[in-house]
């Protein structure tokens, strides 16, 4: 009698501690989502990883992104994208070449730097995940599944400092088996960024050049 008191007292704390994690889960993004809406710019430098163990691929970077509302300002291999809240100016510095089309344009569900600390609050059921120590800093993971069945991703793994409640790290679990991951490596606000940050200055590369495409 006393086991199975208590394995149907396990079971209840077991069921209850998994009904919570959602809104265990909904209670850290909604701070996060808080603290990012705060802040009148940021300033992000990051790790980039790619790795897919089927095809041995494992390749490392690193970028800069400014962001500003939607507008924001990336660099990563090579290439710059600037997003001036009307038009998405892409710049292959290697190639020469610029591509210029209309922010509209992007898919909705496209992952994109302005979305790279809010791209969770819509489209995802989550629950709690992992607490680990990295770096002298507890990262609490989220765990993302995308509802709609044509996402590529499998599933996402969302670290958040316990302490700052920004976004430490975003892993990403791809149907084709591979995983990418960024890293933040700093985290600034408010900068005071230039005037020129977040536009396309067209003069400077057709005197360099460049060939400029409009679609």
């Amino acid at each position: 009698m006393k086991k199975i008191f208590f394995i149907s007292l396990l079971s209840l704390i077991t069921l209850n501690s998994f009904a919570q994690s959602p809104a265990k889960a909904k209670k850290i993004l909604d701070e996060v989502s808080a603290k990012v809406a705060s802040y009148n710019n940021i300033s992000l430098s990051f790790d980039y990883i790619l790795d897919n163990e089927a095809e041995n691929i494992h390749q490392e970077t690193n970028g800069k992104v400014n962001l500003k509302g939607e507008k924001y300002h990336l660099t990563l291999m090579g290439t710059e994208r600037i997003y001036d809240g009307k038009l998405i100016y892409t710049i292959a510095h290697e190639d020469e070449e610029i591509v210029i089309v209309a922010g509209n344009s992007e898919d909705e569900s496209e992952f994109t730097p302005s979305k790279i600390l809010t791209f969770y609050q819509k489209g995802y059921t989550y629950g709690w995940d992992e607490l680990k120590t990295i770096g002298g800093k507890k990262i609490q993971f989220i765990k993302l599944i995308p509802i709609s069945s044509s996402d590529d991703n499998k599933s996402i793994l969302l670290g958040i400092d316990s302490k700052s409640k920004n976004i430490y790290q975003v892993v990403y679990s791809n149907k084709n088996t591979s995983k990418t991951t960024f890293r933040i490596r700093s985290f600034k606000t408010n900068t005071k960024l230039p005037a020129s940050e977040f536009s396309f200055d067209e003069a400077k590369y057709v005197a360099k050049d460049y060939m400029i495409t409009r679609l």
